[in-house]
């Protein structure tokens, strides 16, 4: 029945005997609000681990604008 099994129901019956059906609205609403900050959360030490590892990169790299190598700065006969 609409992948919903038994025990599925008795947890959503003992949710309503505890909470309510007035309250059960706005604690769906706090749910849904503290699982987008979380998310939200998450993102943010995700980009920052990101740009981290990024500056990281940058800094083992050699440089292009490095001097030139002693072939180029023979003198020419």
């Amino acid at each position: 029945m609409f992948g919903i099994s038994f025990e599925h129901l008795l947890i959503v019956g003992i949710i309503l005997l505890v909470v309510g059906p007035r309250r059960l609205p706005e604690l769906g609403n706090t749910m849904g609000k503290a699982i987008k900050n979380f998310k939200d959360s998450m993102s943010g030490i995700e980009e920052a681990n990101y740009k981290r590892v990024a500056e990281q990169k940058e800094t083992k790299q050699p440089s292009t604008t490095e001097a030139p190598s002693s072939e180029q700065n023979k003198p020419q006969a």
